[in-house]
């Protein structure tokens, strides 16, 4: 697990609701039991603020930092999808983005992310396609310098859902819901303190569940198979996180001095 990642797990799942910003010394006190060590949280820090996604604050307890408005609305995105909130209701329609891609091949390449990201596909050179129409389309288009006509497509034949590879995302599922339990019982007995344990078990739980973001679109219900894994391996995730937050909860408010 990166520090960099790990640190817009901490802001994201257990600092949005708490001001969105902590000392340093209770980050690194969070991030200890999930194995990242206090210098990699510092250097991490470091380039996060350079990138624009913390900025330094001072706090009663000393130096902290905390997330730039556009780290909160990454966030804020990020946790309704983790969490599954707010479900778009399909329409039938299709939305259709034709990209004109930025000249410097790091910027095509971190579009292409930012777009699997938020749910696109491309379906053909250049043109990208999504159930829905994506808020975050417009800032991640800007952040690369690129451009973009959109439409709205009627129909497809067939439906334009190949443009995911569904055979890899469903053996993914699969193996979620082979190995979420085990690796919920392995942090939970990794550590003495009931709190820290739980708190390290949903962290990795929470972390590894965020890999689906750069892998499934979430494609309208009805367009995926009856027997389609994404929807026993969502339940299992909302349950384990469910059962884990209390002392989860605890924990951090022990970090935080509170």
């Amino acid at each position: 697990m990166q520090a960099r990642s790990a640190l817009f797990d901490v802001y994201g799942d257990h600092l949005r609701a708490r001001g969105s910003q902590a000392p340093v010394a209770a980050v690194v006190r969070m991030l200890d039991p999930v194995g990242i060590a206090a210098p990699a949280v510092r250097t991490a820090i470091s380039r996060m603020v350079m990138q624009g996604w913390l900025e330094p604050v001072q706090l009663h307890s000393g130096r902290g930092y905390r997330t730039t408005d556009r780290a909160n609305r990454r966030l804020d995105e990020t946790a309704d999808r983790v969490y599954r909130r707010h479900l778009p209701t399909w329409d039938g329609h299709w939305h259709l983005a034709f990209v004109e891609p930025p000249a410097s091949r790091t910027d095509r390449s971190r579009l292409r992310a930012d777009l699997g990201f938020i749910g696109y596909a491309e379906l053909a050179d250049n043109v990208w396609v999504s159930p829905f129409p994506r808020a975050a389309l417009a800032p991640v288009l800007e952040r690369s310098g690129a451009t973009a006509r959109t439409a709205r497509a009627d129909r497809f034949d067939p439906e334009p859902t190949g443009a995911w590879d569904l055979a890899r995302l469903r053996t993914a599922y699969d193996g979620w819901l082979a190995s979420a339990e085990d690796l919920v019982h392995q942090h939970l007995a990794a550590h003495d303190d009931e709190d820290e344990a739980a708190f390290a078990a949903r962290f990795h739980l929470v972390h590894e569940w965020r890999k689906f973001l750069f892998a499934d679109p979430g494609l309208p219900d009805t367009l995926l198979p009856a027997d389609w894994p994404g929807r026993d391996a969502a339940s299992m995730f909302a349950s384990e996180a469910t059962r884990l937050k209390p002392g989860t909860d605890r924990f951090v408010a022990r970090c935080l001095g509170a």
